[in-house]
């Protein structure tokens, strides 16, 4: 514990991977790389660099001075440049040639640009994860009846596969976003403070091949193929609205998903996982509440309102470059990634231990399947004669006075009703014979098997691994 605030993202939610990838280390010490790459392209193409003061830059990547940066920057109230000063003292002899030519941006934009791309490369994987988990579950459930529900009250059967299928559709939509999104990034470069690469034209005379190759030497270095076509000082801040949207995405699938699971758990249908030691309720010993569900829906909402930031911060960037966008994005990016890494590992948790309490499934089943065969026993009754008008009359009435009787916490009756009515022709026992659920999910147990042959392609390396969750 500490006496400090300490954001719960990193205390109790996040994974350890995202954790360190937005880490102080890993940014600052991206920092450093770029500066490397820099002088190293610089020296291929002829600036006076030597091979002496690139080798001394690399073999000071990790051990940086925090102290000395934080002290410096409290003095020149600029980051950039205290990392500049305390990267100088450690590699002396490069002091005078780091970040030549360059603006802050160089370093802080495209770090972001390695570190966002990394992140959603890995929320795609474990989103992926979720898909296979779900996969399993609906091919287990793909044809075991369920009551199916719109606005919330019965309705026709579905099967409890299906209904998964609808949650994975989803997710899969999502990965897809997610590598739409991925193929946009691209890195900035070094472009100067207003896009123009004017510094670079002074400095390699006005050859601007050098400048487009320098450029390309630097983005291979950390796995981009192109650099943006055009740019202000800074990269588009479209991207992080896509970004951010993108997780936006996942968080609204994943809300989806754990709010039918809270419904379904209130009825004893459906459970997430309950550990042997799990408390529910401080106060009500037996309960099972769906916290893990809950905290999905939670953090969920917060995910949801935070992309409104970088959707507000890409609408006001000022010609070539403003920085009202930085302290904001800080803070924004950043938690987006870590709150969409929490809930895809909740997510992940949730549909590993998913429980299916098919005795209680099958009750409600029977409860409901009277009023939803009604339109087949309709059916059968005018197939022995009986008048359709005259029929569908005597299933409304008997079907009124079933519920009535239903909301003063009687059993159902419908189909004793039924057999008594003369004109309906058809026996209780006859009805009875004609409730088999399996013939009233229509083709849910199909449209499974075909959707999963669709997903089967995006987890076939997947591998299936106990999810664990912090709290």
């Amino acid at each position: 514990m500490t006496n400090k605030y300490e954001s719960p993202l990193s205390s109790r939610y996040a994974s350890e991977y995202m954790l360190n990838l937005f880490s102080s280390d890993t940014r600052y010490q991206t920092w450093r790389k770029l500066w490397v790459s820099l002088a190293k392209a610089e020296m291929t193409l002829g600036l006076p660099i030597t091979k002496e003061q690139v080798s001394e830059l690399s073999s000071h990547i990790t051990d940086i001075d925090y102290e000395v940066v934080a002290k410096k920057e409290k003095e020149v109230r600029h980051d950039v440049m205290a990392h500049i000063y305390a990267f100088g003292k450690a590699a002396p002899s490069a002091a005078g040639i780091i970040h030549l030519g360059a603006t802050s941006c160089y370093v802080t934009d495209n770090a972001d640009l390695v570190i966002y791309r990394d992140a959603l490369l890995y929320v795609k994987q474990e989103l992926l994860k979720v898909i296979a988990n779900l996969y399993d579950f609906a091919d287990k459930y793909k044809k075991t009846p369920t009551l199916g529900y719109t606005h919330y009250q019965p309705a026709q059967l579905v099967s409890v596969g299906k209904r998964a299928t609808l949650w994975m559709q989803d997710f899969l939509c999502d990965t897809q976003e997610i590598d739409e999104v991925i193929g946009c990034i691209k890195f900035l470069g070094c472009r100067g403070t207003t896009g123009t690469e004017a510094s670079f034209m002074e400095l390699f005379e006005g050859d601007t091949a050098k400048i487009d190759e320098m450029n390309k030497m630097i983005a291979q270095d950390f796995g981009f193929e192109k650099c943006f076509s055009v740019c202000g000082q800074t990269y588009p801040r479209k991207l992080d609205s896509r970004i951010l949207n993108c997780l936006s995405s996942v968080a609204q699938s994943c809300y989806r998903m754990a709010n039918d699971i809270r419904l379904l758990q209130h009825d004893r249908q459906v459970e997430e996982p309950f550990e042997k030691n799990q408390i529910g309720s401080s106060a009500m010993a037996y309960k099972r509440n769906p916290m893990r569900s809950e905290r999905i829906c939670s953090l969920s909402r917060y995910l949801m309102a935070d992309s409104m930031n970088a959707s507000m911060t890409a609408s006001v960037q000022w010609l070539e470059r403003t920085l009202d966008d930085s302290a904001n994005r800080r803070i924004s990016m950043p938690e987006g990634f870590l709150c969409a890494d929490a809930i895809i590992r909740l997510a992940q948790n949730v549909t590993d231990g998913l429980r299916v309490n098919e005795k209680i499934v099958e009750k409600a089943v029977n409860d409901y399947l009277p009023f939803i065969a009604t339109e087949n026993l309709l059916m059968e009754a005018v197939k022995k004669g009986g008048d359709r008008q005259k029929v569908h009359e005597i299933i409304r009435q008997c079907s009124m006075k079933a519920t009535e009787e239903m909301k003063n916490g009687e059993p159902l009756n419908l189909l004793k009703y039924l057999s008594e009515e003369k004109e309906f022709g058809l026996s209780e026992q006859e009805m009875y014979e004609l409730l088999n659920p399996l013939d009233y999910i229509g083709r849910s147990e199909k449209q499974v098997e075909a959707f999963l042959e669709e997903v089967k392609p995006y987890i076939a390396d997947i591998k299936r691994t106990t999810a664990e969750i912090s709290v």
